[in-house]
């Protein structure tokens, strides 16, 4: 499987290729590409462009796509519903972006369009890196904070709890990055019960079939 990966950061793309190599249960090859955004709403406005050229200058198979949630409306089990669309949800806002962009696309490079993986870590990228380390953090307390108005963390917290203050440089912020990212190297099953915004980038890259080599 050719990858693609469109996220915020240098060190969200790190950790994203470690993620997507224990998802799969064995590196894919992951396509050069040079793509990455300048943190959310440059994500969304960039994708349309990064998908058309995937599709037609490259034989990119799938494009795997991270945002942070900040403080948006969370991803639930009701917006997977057939049709269901929540506007400030930045899954369904990703997804949407997706099925727009590629419905009127003709077939390139020998296959029909680039498949999309979506995930949105809640509300960080950092709290996936403290998942099993860390048992007060969970897409689920946050939810819950959300509800009540009362966050049980915030993402500078979050950022400190990982790289020991919350402006990091980029090199140390890598580094810790890959530390706790190795963590679920050979099992995401934690990562997935635990944050579903996780999950759903899981199910779409299992879904994903992979073309032979040429």
């Amino acid at each position: 499987m050719k990858v693609a990966l469109l996220s915020e950061s240098p060190a969200d793309e790190a950790v994203l290729r470690v993620l997507v190599t224990a998802v799969l249960g064995a590196p894919p090859r992951f396509m050069a590409a040079g793509l990455r955004a300048r943190g959310w709403p440059n994500v969304a406005q960039v994708l349309p462009a990064v998908i058309r050229h995937l599709h037609f200058n490259t034989d990119t198979d799938t494009l795997v796509v991270t945002a942070d949630s900040d403080d948006s409306v969370v991803h639930t089990e009701e917006h997977e519903a057939p049709g269901y669309y929540h506007p400030h949800c930045r899954l369904c806002l990703l997804r949407g972006v997706f099925r727009q962009t590629t419905k009127k696309l003709p077939a390139a490079r020998g296959r029909s369009r680039v498949l999309r993986c979506v995930g949105v870590a809640v509300p960080a990228l950092e709290a996936w890196l403290l998942c099993g380390r860390d048992p007060q953090v969970g897409e689920a307390a946050w939810l819950a904070g959300q509800e009540s108005g009362r966050p049980p963390y915030t993402r500078a917290e979050l950022k400190g709890r990982v790289y020991g203050t919350d402006r990091p440089t980029l090199p140390h912020e890598i580094r810790r990055a890959l530390e706790e990212a190795g963590r679920h190297r050979h099992d995401t099953r934690r990562l997935e019960a635990d944050f579903p915004g996780f999950r759903a980038l899981a199910r779409d890259l299992r879904a994903a079939p992979a073309r032979p080599e040429k």
